[in-house]
């Protein structure tokens, strides 16, 4: 990870008194709502406790920073004083967000974090999260299998495939020109919400490999309908294709692959 002074800090290496002073800087929002909140704190304890753990004893300036945070997500202040179990599924959202937010991280993992909620409350989330970005100069590390809300979210998308990164490229480069097979894929399997459109679905075949045993060569050969011999046998090496877009694949410059628009 790159720290505020500009260099780059291995994390798994890290002692625990560095790491800790770290962590302020890395927060994350959770896939489900109301399992990643504790149902015994108040809204007050849940969003206050980041503030505790790093220093902040006073509990009148918690209770003004979490105030704040509740108004920056859309909750009412007075509300702090109650339990989870009181609000919504996108209530609990936007509390699991103000606590993220809560010690200004640089960085905010967000797993997930609309896939458990309606999809009109989706929009309302992802708004808030776009708005919020602005305001707190964050960056979001976005984890997502909805590709419409990949497109609406993010300025760069990396595509993995059996955990290891195939395609990394500018939003609509990758929407509109992927090099990589499985990225294409993807992008066909992607339902089309006009009735007059027709798309053609590519269909793979076969499973998704064992990460623990994966296969030869590039793990997507086994499915992929343009392998060739050296798939089967040599890992693909990452390479630049375009300015800002990489690839791991040996075909990346001979494939012609549809995208969408």
């Amino acid at each position: 990870m790159r720290v505020a002074d500009g260099s780059v800090v291995e994390m798994g290496r890290l002692r625990a008194s560095e790491l800790r002073a770290l962590r302020r800087e890395m927060q994350m929002i959770f896939q489900d709502p109301f399992t990643s909140l504790n149902p015994r704190m108040t809204l007050l304890d849940l969003v206050g406790e980041p503030l505790l753990v790093h220093g902040m004893k006073s509990r009148r300036e918690r209770e003004e920073r979490v105030a704040d945070l509740l108004r920056r997500v859309g909750l009412r202040p007075e509300y702090m004083r109650r339990f989870p179990h009181a609000f919504s599924g996108g209530q609990r959202q936007r509390i699991g967000i103000a606590r993220a937010l809560a010690l200004h991280p640089r960085l905010v993992v967000a797993d997930e974090p609309v896939s458990a909620l309606d999809v009109s409350v989706q929009a309302q989330i992802l708004n808030l999260l776009v708005d919020l970005q602005a305001d707190f100069r964050l960056t979001y590390l976005f984890v997502a299998h909805d590709l419409s809300v990949v497109r609406y979210i993010s300025n760069r998308v990396a595509v993995m495939y059996v955990g290891r990164l195939v395609e990394l490229a500018e939003t609509e480069t990758i929407f509109r020109s992927p090099k990589h097979p499985y990225t294409a894929a993807l992008l066909a399997a992607a339902p089309e919400p006009d009735p007059r459109l027709h798309t053609r679905r590519l269909v793979l075949q076969g499973e998704v490999a064992n990460p623990a045993a994966p296969p030869t060569g590039c793990y997507f050969h086994p499915r992929c309908p343009h392998a060739i011999e050296v798939c089967r046998t040599q890992p693909p090496a990452w390479q630049e294709v375009a300015p800002g877009h990489l690839v791991g694949c040996h075909r990346a410059h001979d494939l012609q692959l549809a995208g969408v628009e």
